[in-house]
């Protein structure tokens, strides 16, 4: 894959049922997984809701983890969105690749002024009942929360700041692409 090449990222929920979809764009692997790109103003979408964001965001998939995590540019209410997912799947598309995992519901969030916190705990155990998470789905999204809880808070791995750096490199990738255009 190439820098810049289409990548449409599918999330659903348990039970194959539809949730966030947005066309991002290539940006490249590291030792910790696939990053994926989107510039402010991308489309993005689920049953019920959609915006466009109002910042440029990253997203790292990371290689056989349960979880996916966002970084986004400054000039929003968080700087670091990590859903806590099915191990993500890489594949060819119609339209290029395809980024497919399951949300369960558990997020890492980190706020604008650095403060950490974990969300929709009480959707977790809602949907565990409703639709049946198997007990190994279950234990293996708690020990992803705490799994990026904890590296997020020591500034390792994914939260050691390369988000910035993936961040710089879509905007390049971006400014480099509108001089052309």
């Amino acid at each position: 894959m190439e820098l810049g090449d289409p990548t449409h990222v599918r999330m659903s929920k348990w039970g194959e049922r539809p949730h966030w979809q947005y066309a991002g764009l290539w940006l490249g692997s590291d030792e910790l997984g696939d990053w994926v790109g989107a510039t402010a103003g991308t489309h993005h979408h689920r049953p019920g809701m959609e915006f466009h964001s109002d910042v440029d965001t990253v997203t790292l998939f990371p290689r056989e983890r349960w979880w996916a995590a966002t970084f986004h540019a400054p000039g929003i209410w968080c700087t670091a969105y990590v859903d806590m997912t099915t191990p993500p799947v890489l594949e060819p598309g119609p339209d290029g690749v395809e980024v497919r995992c399951v949300d369960l519901d558990l997020d890492v969030i980190q706020r604008a002024d650095g403060t950490w916190y974990v969300d929709d705990e009480d959707e977790f155990a809602e949907h565990q009942a409703a639709y049946g998470y198997p007990p190994e789905v279950v234990a293996a999204a708690e020990a992803s929360r705490d799994e990026v809880w904890a590296a997020a808070h020591a500034g390792t791995g994914a939260f050691d700041g390369r988000g910035q750096a993936w961040l710089d490199r879509l905007d390049q990738w971006s400014t480099r692409t509108r001089l052309l255009t």
